[in-house]
């Protein structure tokens, strides 16, 4: 049907070359049409048109090759399938004793079976345990209960899901966000310690007078090495998914960490849920950006300073299992929980902030991770005790 449209606008004297061609595939590819067939004609006339000359002779091929595709795929199935997902029956809440029955699945048994099911599957399927739907206590799809599953569309509700089946695409967090809080840049200036290094450049005023006193008057200048803070800082920050509804309070603290020039130095990386064998310049995460987790443990030592920034909440085989990435793609053998355990025992300060409120910390891999660094809340007083557990209480 594509190539319909391609030739027919040959067809009509538009002149469509290869480059415009490739151009509007690659925004099909990259979900520019927001799956509206408006959207898709707006998308392939900005894409294939470059001229209003052309306008009509599109308007009359696109109708042309897409007649009845609205009929077949329009509003009506549009609301009626949003209609049967708002309605809360069609997901049923599972009894813990009926959770309890289901099977518990490894990594590897789950990916085998999600492989093979839709190797299997010819239709749509709603509840049921066995099949790719929603709802229900099949381990794949999305809306369902099934304690190891793996989520295919829809968005993340109970954070329960061991695998997601799709590219995971994030937003790298602003450095240049206008901070709505003076406090919390006060706070960001508590995390300094004044120590004495260098050459000795800055006049010792009250040694040069002992010194002149002791030499009968005669002027003898002592220098001494300035101060300079001394904190080194590396900040690991969780990005995307349940991270999502905090990219502003955490934009806020990147920028104002980029701005608190005090910092004797300062490195900032990205992970996902967890820290696996990479870390991330920034948020898209390509291999070309990663960077293993022991050449920077490797590279910084023990003066540096940790702090993590992330929500804590995730499916419990993230955290403790081998190859528990949530994206099958970057699954390691090492299990998080024992990078976090190096990067805790390799710095002698590390904290943790939780843009989530206190109460939410109960889940369990929330509690695992508080065992291993302190945790506060992201807000301004957090920060504040955030800071002075990292580098002690001010006198």
């Amino acid at each position: 049907m594509f190539l319909d449209l391609f030739y027919g606008l040959r067809d009509e004297g538009v002149p469509v070359a290869i480059q415009e061609w490739q151009t509007f595939l690659h925004a099909l590819e990259e979900g520019l049409h927001n799956s509206s067939l408006l959207s898709f004609y707006h998308l392939g006339r900005s894409c294939l048109i470059k001229s209003e000359t052309y306008f009509d002779h599109y308007d009359r091929v696109f109708a042309r090759v897409f007649k009845g595709v609205e009929g077949a795929a329009g509003d009506d199935v549009t609301q009626k399938v949003m209609a049967w997902l708002r309605d809360p029956k069609n997901f049923p809440n599972l009894t813990p004793e009926q959770l309890a029955q289901l099977e518990r699945l490894s990594s590897d048994e789950l990916m085998k079976r999600f492989l093979e099911t839709l190797a299997k599957q010819t239709e749509r399927h709603d509840g049921g345990d066995k099949w790719v739907g929603t709802g229900g206590k099949s381990p794949f799809g999305h809306g369902g209960q099934h304690p190891t599953g793996i989520r295919v569309g829809g968005q993340s509700k109970s954070r329960s899901a061991m695998k997601v089946a799709e590219e995971r695409r994030f937003k790298d967090y602003r450095t240049d966000a206008t901070l709505d809080s003076r406090q919390l840049r006060v706070a960001l200036r508590r995390m300094r310690q004044l120590t004495r290094s260098g050459e000795a450049t800055e006049l010792d005023l009250d040694e040069t007078i002992d010194e002149t006193c002791k030499n009968a008057g005669e002027i003898e200048l002592v220098f001494r090495p300035p101060r300079r803070n001394d904190i080194r800082l590396l900040l690991l920050m969780d990005v995307g998914g349940t991270m999502d509804p905090y990219y502003d309070p955490v934009s806020q603290l990147l920028t104002a960490l980029h701005e608190e020039r005090g910092l004797r130095d300062f490195q900032p990386y990205y992970f996902h849920n967890c820290v696996y064998d990479l870390l991330y310049t920034n948020a898209r995460m390509l291999k070309k950006d990663a960077i293993p987790t022991g050449d920077v443990l490797r590279r910084l030592d023990s003066r540096w300073k940790a702090l993590f920034v992330g929500d804590a909440a995730m499916h419990p085989a993230e955290l403790m299992e081998a190859y528990g990435n949530i994206d099958p793609r970057r699954t390691s053998p090492t299990p998080g929980i024992v990078w976090l355990h190096r990067i805790a025992t390799h710095f002698d300060r590390s904290v943790w902030l939780n843009p989530e409120g206190p109460a939410y910390w109960e889940a369990d891999t929330a509690r695992v991770i508080r065992r291993l660094f302190p945790m506060y809340h992201l807000s301004v007083d957090g920060l504040t005790s955030a800071v002075q557990a990292l580098v002690g209480a001010r006198s």
